[in-house]
């Protein structure tokens, strides 16, 4: 009698055991990523992860200014010093290496480029994320660990919602409300209460200002639960209906007068 071995079965990414190693995980794919020491680049709805050996080197998203912004914005660094590239990496390297910055300045403000960008390329999505495996420079300053952008992404999410509970206003134009006794706002505050217009968005304020787009938010959320500004309601308006010609009536009003008249 031949004897037929069953095979093993084929080995299963267990899921489950993912979500339990990361508690609360923003992006299963990304902890996957950082898992696998992977190198290239994870590219979500709302922004873009650049990976370095699963270590994350770079962020950027189009509701967050880049690191060119906070720099020269407020006098930082010089326009004319910044080097012109996508390169993060290779611009922190030429800044560090021509000595435009100090190491603790520049780390500071890429970290907290990094953070901002972060925060939204691991918002929620309506489109699963895709990854490019390639390279990726680390550059001179220390790469983020994913578990460690995703702690900072959970805890600023968290903060919004203590501040006011309604997200509505992080996205959508802005319009000043006028209650009847506003109450101080401080000087921060003021100058985004100033650009807000209608048209302008909370990220769009945060580019003009210079200032990461998360602290921007925070503003925004404390103007709206003082009742300072609101969402603009961009909803369209639904067309009137139109006239009511049913012949039906017009028989039934005619049948009425010449009833009237016997």
């Amino acid at each position: 009698m031949t004897v037929v071995e069953t095979p093993p079965p084929l080995p299963v990414r267990d899921r489950t055991a993912l979500h339990e190693r990361v508690p609360g995980a923003l992006s299963p794919m990304l902890i996957r990523l950082a898992e696998e020491r992977a190198t290239g680049v994870l590219v979500r709805e709302h922004g873009t992860l650049h990976l370095a050996e699963g270590r994350v080197v770079h962020a950027e998203s189009p509701l967050a200014p880049g690191l060119d912004v906070l720099l020269t914005a407020h006098g930082t660094l010089d326009a004319a010093a910044w080097p012109w590239t996508d390169d993060i990496p290779a611009a922190t390297h030429r800044l560090l290496t021509a000595g435009l910055l100090p190491r603790g300045a520049l780390e500071l403000s890429r970290l907290s480029a990094l953070y901002d960008a972060g925060y939204f390329a691991l918002a929620p999505s309506s489109t699963p994320g895709r990854f490019r495996y390639g390279t990726a420079v680390a550059g001179p300053l220390r790469a983020v660990p994913v578990t460690g952008l995703e702690r900072e992404t959970l805890r600023r999410r968290e903060l919004l919602h203590r501040i006011w509970p309604d997200p509505s206003a992080d996205g959508a134009p802005l319009i000043r409300a006028d209650p009847v006794a506003p109450p101080p706002v401080t000087p921060r505050q003021r100058a985004v209460l100033d650009r807000v217009d209608g048209v302008r968005t909370a990220p769009q304020i945060a580019r003009e200002l210079g200032r990461p787009a998360f602290h921007t938010l925070v503003d925004v959320r404390r103007l709206a639960a003082a009742g300072l500004l609101a969402p603009r309601n961009t909803a369209p308006v639904p067309p009137p209906l139109p006239p009511v010609t049913d012949p039906d009536i017009a028989l039934l009003k005619r049948l009425r007068d010449a009833l009237e008249a016997l």
